[in-house]
């Protein structure tokens, strides 16, 4: 099975595991991808690691599948499938498989060895990125003529900037964990095979704290991008005031009575 999921009462674990080809994705394993984070979305779990498994992340697009696209009947048909639909209507599956889901709960990356061209789509996917120290990103796929088709183009400047994205973009080069830190693309490092560990403490961190709650700010943060600052403090009263009503008046009270003083929690 290319994908699993590791499960416990608040963090889920989705692995993808096709060491053969060092994680590249293929219509299948999207496929199964995708399946794996819908269901953590509308599961129980309060955040998710993606990991994976064999020493890469994952190498990207698998070129074999590519390479048959060259025939006109299975080119149109793959393309079509993984086409934006006209208007508003949602378009879940990606070349990649999550690349387009817009989720409400957080996605910690876990980043061993190679993440690259699809693969480092991915990991900017994630809404946290934590690195082994031996892992690197980049967009590999220059040097055979494929594009970023799975946000890449659109979340690479986000991260980094808009000039530092072009360059890392169009060289292809390889992008190294501690650069990596440096620019934004990452935002923990921790030694060689400690990054599924690292993430999953994280996610545990996360998970203990009240939900409504962090999923208001991550929501603000995320949808509040490009704004201007009165339409993003707008957008953050909206999103702040729901969870306050829904939690944050009776953990005040909590407060109140005595709990989570000195820093206690």
């Amino acid at each position: 099975m290319p994908v699993s999921i590791d499960k416990t009462e608040d963090v889920w674990t989705i692995i993808h595991d096709r060491p053969e080809a060092r994680n590249a994705v293929d219509p299948d394993h999207a496929k199964a991808l995708v399946d794996a984070f819908l269901e953590f979305e509308h599961g129980p779990a309060k955040v998710a690691v993606f990991w994976g498994k064999g020493g890469n992340f994952c190498a990207g697009w698998d070129l074999k599948l590519a390479a048959s696209l060259a025939d006109p009947e299975l080119g149109e048909a793959y393309y079509e499938k993984h086409s934006f639909p006209i208007g508003s209507a949602t378009s879940m599956l990606g070349p990649m498989g999550p690349s387009r889901l817009e989720l409400s709960k957080p996605v910690i990356g876990a980043i061993d060895g190679a993440a690259v061209a699809g693969g480092m789509e991915l990991a900017l996917w994630c809404d946290i990125r934590v690195m082994a120290e031996t892992a690197y990103l980049g967009v590999f796929c220059r040097r055979w003529g494929i594009t970023l088709m799975d946000g890449g183009t659109v979340r690479l400047p986000r991260l980094v900037g808009q000039g530092k994205a072009l360059e890392i973009a169009l060289t292809g080069r390889k992008v190294e964990a501690e650069e990596c830190y440096q620019i934004g693309l990452a935002e923990k490092l921790v030694p060689h095979g400690e990054a599924r560990a690292a993430a999953e403490a994280m996610a545990y961190d996360i998970a203990r704290f009240p939900q409504e709650a962090v999923r208001a700010d991550r929501r603000s943060i995320i949808e509040t991008r490009g704004m201007s600052v009165r339409d993003g403090l707008k957008v953050e009263w909206a999103n702040g005031l729901e969870a306050i009503r829904r939690e944050g008046t009776a953990g005040a009270g909590r407060f109140r009575d005595g709990a989570g003083r000195h820093g206690i929690s």
